[in-house]
């Protein structure tokens, strides 16, 4: 009796458990968005993250896909570019690739396969289409932009050094920064 008892306990306590798991949120989850809702002159969306770099080549897949990193990116991105927008600019940003700074290294013991391991050989990479419009509603410019900073462990940064997106985010800055330059161009 004991042990139907333990055995039916231990069934239910692994059922709760692999609920827990499977709604955690992962970037990958067929209903995770894929734009920002909030209303701006910056409007940013994204392709689907199964196929971003990040995820395909991470080394650790699964790892890779986990939190809300690319609602992050596309968050600070649309807050940053909003800053540098005369006044009936717009702005539209599609993100068709993200690598996020560093790599998980598979094969380097317990556990550390779900450490992203920062070298300098795993550089942040963006890609992006966008689109700028005047007041007018003409288009100003427009592209595609495959971002990279190969230099990404030398430069200083404003961001906090605990912050994990730092060097995607120090990437995006200078994205804006060369592309809307001052506010009013």
């Amino acid at each position: 009796m004991k042990r139907v008892i333990l055995t039916s306990v231990m069934l239910l306590a692994v059922a709760v458990a692999g609920t827990a798991v499977a709604k955690s949120k992962r970037v990958t989850d067929a209903d995770y968005p894929r734009q920002l809702t909030t209303v701006s002159a910056v409007s940013v969306d994204w392709t689907d993250p199964n196929q971003f770099s990040d995820i395909r080549y991470s080394g650790n897949r699964w790892e890779a896909a986990q939190g809300n990193w690319v609602v992050d990116l596309a968050t600070y991105l649309q807050k940053q570019a909003g800053k540098k927008l005369v006044d009936g600019q717009q702005l539209h940003v599609t993100i068709t690739d993200i690598r996020r700074a560093g790599m998980y290294e598979p094969g380097r013991g317990m556990n550390l396969d779900r450490v992203r391991i920062i070298k300098d050989i795993y550089p942040p990479r963006v890609t992006l289409n966008f689109t700028l419009k005047g007041a007018d509603g003409q288009v100003i410019s427009e592209g595609e932009r495959k971002l990279v900073d190969g230099a990404f462990m030398m430069g200083s940064s404003p961001l906090s050094d605990t912050d994990p997106l730092r060097y995607e985010k120090r990437l995006l800055d200078d994205w804006v920064n060369k592309e809307l330059g001052q506010k009013g161009v």
